[in-house]
Protein backbone atom coordinates (compact mmCIF):
# COMPACT_ATOMS: atom_id res chain seq x y z
CA UNK A 1 0.00 0.00 0.00
CA UNK A 2 2.67 2.33 0.84
CA UNK A 3 4.44 2.13 -2.64
CA UNK A 4 1.14 2.54 -4.16
CA UNK A 5 0.73 6.43 -2.40
CA UNK A 6 3.38 7.42 -3.95
CA UNK A 7 2.44 6.61 -7.82
CA UNK A 8 -0.87 7.37 -7.15
CA UNK A 9 -0.13 11.05 -5.93
CA UNK A 10 2.18 11.15 -8.70
CA UNK A 11 -0.44 10.38 -11.26
CA UNK A 12 -2.73 12.75 -9.34
CA UNK A 13 -0.30 15.79 -9.87
CA UNK A 14 0.12 14.86 -13.58
CA UNK A 15 -3.47 14.99 -13.94
CA UNK A 16 -3.68 18.34 -12.39
CA UNK A 17 -0.47 19.31 -14.69
CA UNK A 18 -2.66 18.43 -17.80
CA UNK A 19 -5.99 20.36 -16.79
CA UNK A 20 -3.97 23.21 -16.06
CA UNK A 21 -2.13 23.12 -19.38
CA UNK A 22 -5.62 22.62 -21.41
CA UNK A 23 -7.36 25.54 -19.63
CA UNK A 24 -4.68 27.61 -20.28
CA UNK A 25 -5.20 27.07 -23.95
CA UNK A 26 -9.35 27.26 -23.50
CA UNK A 27 -8.59 30.44 -21.56
CA UNK A 28 -6.62 32.19 -24.77
CA UNK A 29 -9.06 30.62 -27.25
CA UNK A 30 -12.03 32.13 -25.07
CA UNK A 31 -10.26 35.28 -25.31
CA UNK A 32 -9.56 35.21 -28.80
CA UNK A 33 -12.66 33.60 -30.42
CA UNK A 34 -14.38 36.86 -30.82
CA UNK A 35 -11.48 38.05 -33.02
CA UNK A 36 -11.75 34.73 -34.75
CA UNK A 37 -12.15 35.97 -38.56
CA UNK A 38 -9.93 38.69 -37.97
CA UNK A 39 -7.44 36.40 -37.20
CA UNK A 40 -7.91 34.28 -40.07
CA UNK A 41 -8.11 37.86 -42.29
CA UNK A 42 -4.22 38.55 -41.09
CA UNK A 43 -3.23 34.60 -41.66
CA UNK A 44 -4.52 34.95 -45.53
CA UNK A 45 -2.70 38.78 -46.44
CA UNK A 46 -0.05 36.90 -47.85
CA UNK A 47 -1.91 34.76 -50.05
CA UNK A 48 -4.26 37.34 -50.87
CA UNK A 49 -1.53 40.03 -51.57
CA UNK A 50 -0.43 37.43 -54.09
CA UNK A 51 -3.41 36.95 -55.22
CA UNK A 52 -4.47 38.67 -59.19
CA UNK A 53 -7.11 41.86 -58.46
CA UNK A 54 -9.81 39.97 -59.53
CA UNK A 55 -9.42 36.67 -57.28
CA UNK A 56 -10.05 36.04 -53.90
CA UNK A 57 -10.40 32.82 -51.75
CA UNK A 58 -13.91 30.91 -51.66
CA UNK A 59 -15.66 28.71 -49.03
CA UNK A 60 -16.71 24.85 -50.83
CA UNK A 61 -17.94 23.97 -47.58
CA UNK A 62 -20.97 25.14 -46.32
CA UNK A 63 -19.96 25.41 -42.54
CA UNK A 64 -15.96 26.13 -43.65
CA UNK A 65 -16.49 29.70 -43.30
CA UNK A 66 -17.37 29.23 -39.14
CA UNK A 67 -15.05 26.08 -38.67
CA UNK A 68 -11.79 27.19 -40.78
CA UNK A 69 -11.26 30.41 -38.27
CA UNK A 70 -12.55 28.64 -35.59
CA UNK A 71 -9.90 26.04 -36.19
CA UNK A 72 -7.20 28.26 -36.94
CA UNK A 73 -7.81 30.21 -33.31
CA UNK A 74 -7.76 27.20 -31.42
CA UNK A 75 -4.51 26.10 -33.11
CA UNK A 76 -3.36 29.88 -32.36
CA UNK A 77 -4.35 29.56 -29.04
CA UNK A 78 -1.89 26.70 -28.36
CA UNK A 79 0.87 28.54 -29.61
CA UNK A 80 0.46 31.26 -27.29
CA UNK A 81 0.02 29.05 -24.32
CA UNK A 82 3.20 26.96 -25.22
CA UNK A 83 5.41 28.54 -22.69
CA UNK A 84 2.86 27.89 -19.66
CA UNK A 85 2.28 24.28 -20.59
CA UNK A 86 6.10 23.92 -20.64
CA UNK A 87 5.99 25.32 -17.48
CA UNK A 88 3.56 22.60 -16.30
CA UNK A 89 5.62 19.98 -17.57
CA UNK A 90 8.53 21.66 -15.97
CA UNK A 91 7.23 21.75 -12.51
CA UNK A 92 5.83 18.09 -12.73
CA UNK A 93 9.70 16.79 -13.74
CA UNK A 94 11.77 18.99 -12.22
CA UNK A 95 12.02 17.66 -8.26
CA UNK A 96 13.14 14.13 -9.87
CA UNK A 97 15.93 16.32 -12.11
CA UNK A 98 19.33 16.36 -10.09
CA UNK A 99 20.81 20.63 -10.16
CA UNK A 100 22.75 20.61 -13.06
CA UNK A 101 20.00 19.21 -15.11
CA UNK A 102 18.25 21.95 -13.48
CA UNK A 103 20.63 24.74 -14.77
CA UNK A 104 20.57 22.57 -18.19
CA UNK A 105 16.06 22.46 -18.85
CA UNK A 106 15.63 25.86 -17.90
CA UNK A 107 17.40 27.63 -20.51
CA UNK A 108 16.29 24.65 -23.08
CA UNK A 109 12.74 25.16 -22.02
CA UNK A 110 13.01 28.66 -22.91
CA UNK A 111 15.23 29.16 -26.40
CA UNK A 112 13.02 25.61 -27.44
CA UNK A 113 10.08 28.21 -27.00
CA UNK A 114 11.54 30.98 -28.61
CA UNK A 115 12.69 29.11 -31.51
CA UNK A 116 9.20 27.59 -32.19
CA UNK A 117 8.12 31.28 -32.30
CA UNK A 118 10.65 32.16 -34.99
CA UNK A 119 10.05 29.49 -36.99
CA UNK A 120 6.38 30.73 -37.20
CA UNK A 121 7.95 34.15 -37.88
CA UNK A 122 9.91 32.99 -40.30
CA UNK A 123 7.29 31.19 -42.19
CA UNK A 124 4.69 33.76 -42.19
CA UNK A 125 6.76 36.94 -43.13
CA UNK A 126 9.38 35.51 -45.91
CA UNK A 127 8.11 32.03 -46.88
CA UNK A 128 4.60 32.77 -47.27
CA UNK A 129 5.25 35.93 -49.43
CA UNK A 130 7.68 33.71 -51.53
CA UNK A 131 5.52 30.93 -51.91
CA UNK A 132 2.02 32.29 -52.96
CA UNK A 133 3.92 34.72 -54.98
CA UNK A 134 5.49 31.67 -57.06
CA UNK A 135 2.30 29.77 -57.31
CA UNK A 136 -0.08 32.41 -58.50
CA UNK A 137 2.49 33.48 -60.84
CA UNK A 138 3.13 30.03 -62.68
CA UNK A 139 -0.99 29.36 -62.98
CA UNK A 140 -2.01 28.31 -66.47
CA UNK A 141 -3.72 31.41 -68.77
CA UNK A 142 -6.76 30.76 -68.53
CA UNK A 143 -6.85 29.63 -64.41
CA UNK A 144 -8.31 31.53 -62.12
CA UNK A 145 -6.88 31.04 -59.26
CA UNK A 146 -9.43 31.11 -56.00
CA UNK A 147 -8.51 29.00 -53.11
CA UNK A 148 -10.59 27.04 -50.67
CA UNK A 149 -10.18 28.89 -47.18
CA UNK A 150 -10.05 25.24 -45.32
CA UNK A 151 -7.29 24.23 -48.07
CA UNK A 152 -5.21 27.20 -47.25
CA UNK A 153 -5.35 26.48 -43.15
CA UNK A 154 -4.37 22.96 -43.79
CA UNK A 155 -1.57 24.38 -46.12
CA UNK A 156 -0.24 27.02 -43.35
CA UNK A 157 -0.74 24.84 -40.65
CA UNK A 158 1.69 22.51 -41.94
CA UNK A 159 3.88 24.94 -42.92
CA UNK A 160 3.85 26.43 -39.35
CA UNK A 161 4.40 23.07 -37.27
CA UNK A 162 7.23 22.13 -40.46
CA UNK A 163 9.08 25.97 -39.65
CA UNK A 164 8.04 25.50 -35.75
CA UNK A 165 9.70 22.05 -35.04
CA UNK A 166 12.69 22.75 -37.93
CA UNK A 167 13.78 25.80 -35.80
CA UNK A 168 14.45 23.24 -32.61
CA UNK A 169 17.64 21.77 -34.20
CA UNK A 170 19.81 23.87 -32.12
CA UNK A 171 18.50 22.36 -29.01
CA UNK A 172 18.15 18.70 -30.75
CA UNK A 173 22.09 19.08 -31.13
CA UNK A 174 22.41 20.58 -27.72
CA UNK A 175 20.68 17.43 -25.85
CA UNK A 176 22.50 14.85 -28.22
CA UNK A 177 26.09 15.83 -26.89
CA UNK A 178 25.15 16.76 -23.73
CA UNK A 179 23.77 13.38 -22.99
CA UNK A 180 27.03 11.68 -24.56
CA UNK A 181 25.15 10.18 -27.64
CA UNK A 182 27.81 12.05 -29.98
CA UNK A 183 30.02 14.92 -30.34
CA UNK A 184 30.21 18.32 -31.68
CA UNK A 185 33.41 17.28 -33.38
CA UNK A 186 31.56 14.05 -34.61
CA UNK A 187 28.64 16.00 -36.06
CA UNK A 188 31.12 18.04 -37.90
CA UNK A 189 32.67 15.19 -39.72
CA UNK A 190 28.81 14.04 -40.75
CA UNK A 191 28.09 17.47 -41.98
CA UNK A 192 28.07 16.13 -45.65
CA UNK A 193 25.31 13.89 -44.62
CA UNK A 194 23.44 16.21 -42.45
CA UNK A 195 22.97 18.86 -45.56
CA UNK A 196 21.42 16.14 -47.40
CA UNK A 197 19.54 14.84 -44.76
CA UNK A 198 18.14 18.55 -43.97
CA UNK A 199 17.22 19.09 -47.92
CA UNK A 200 15.43 15.46 -47.03
CA UNK A 201 13.52 16.73 -44.38
CA UNK A 202 12.35 19.62 -46.49
CA UNK A 203 10.96 17.34 -48.59
CA UNK A 204 9.20 15.63 -46.23
CA UNK A 205 7.77 18.66 -44.63
CA UNK A 206 6.69 20.67 -46.98
CA UNK A 207 4.45 21.02 -50.28
CA UNK A 208 6.52 19.39 -53.08
CA UNK A 209 7.62 22.78 -54.18
CA UNK A 210 11.45 23.29 -54.34
CA UNK A 211 10.99 26.69 -52.95
CA UNK A 212 9.46 25.75 -49.62
CA UNK A 213 12.09 22.87 -49.73
CA UNK A 214 14.83 25.52 -49.85
CA UNK A 215 13.18 27.64 -47.62
CA UNK A 216 13.29 25.28 -44.94
CA UNK A 217 16.33 23.20 -45.57
CA UNK A 218 18.91 26.37 -45.24
CA UNK A 219 17.75 27.58 -42.20
CA UNK A 220 17.60 23.95 -40.19
CA UNK A 221 21.82 24.25 -41.97
CA UNK A 222 22.42 27.71 -40.24
CA UNK A 223 20.63 26.43 -36.66
CA UNK A 224 22.55 23.31 -36.87
CA UNK A 225 25.89 24.99 -36.56
CA UNK A 226 24.64 27.00 -34.28
CA UNK A 227 23.55 24.14 -32.06
CA UNK A 228 27.38 23.03 -32.67
CA UNK A 229 28.44 26.26 -30.98
CA UNK A 230 26.15 25.71 -28.21
CA UNK A 231 26.79 22.43 -27.69
CA UNK A 232 30.44 23.08 -26.84
CA UNK A 233 29.60 24.62 -23.62
CA UNK A 234 27.66 21.53 -22.53
CA UNK A 235 30.44 18.63 -21.13
CA UNK A 236 28.84 15.24 -20.35
CA UNK A 237 32.02 14.53 -18.13
CA UNK A 238 31.57 17.73 -16.50
CA UNK A 239 27.99 17.02 -15.91
CA UNK A 240 28.75 13.20 -14.68
CA UNK A 241 31.41 15.26 -12.34
CA UNK A 242 28.70 17.58 -11.02
CA UNK A 243 26.34 14.25 -10.65
CA UNK A 244 28.62 12.38 -8.46
CA UNK A 245 29.45 15.31 -6.09
CA UNK A 246 25.66 16.00 -5.59
CA UNK A 247 25.82 11.95 -4.94
CA UNK A 248 28.06 12.69 -2.07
Amino acid sequence: MSQQQPLISHLLELRNKLLRAIGSVLLVFICLVYWANDIYHYMAIPLMQALPESSSMIATDVAAPFFAPFKLTLVLSFFIAIPYVLFQIWSFVAPGLYKHEKRLMMPLLASSTLLFYLGIAFAYYVVFPVVFGFFTSVAPEGVEVATDISSYLSFILKLFFAFGLAFEIPVAVVLLCWAGVTTPEELKKKRPYIVVGAFIVGMFLTPPDIISQTMLAIPMLILFEGGLIAARFYSKADDDEDEESEQK
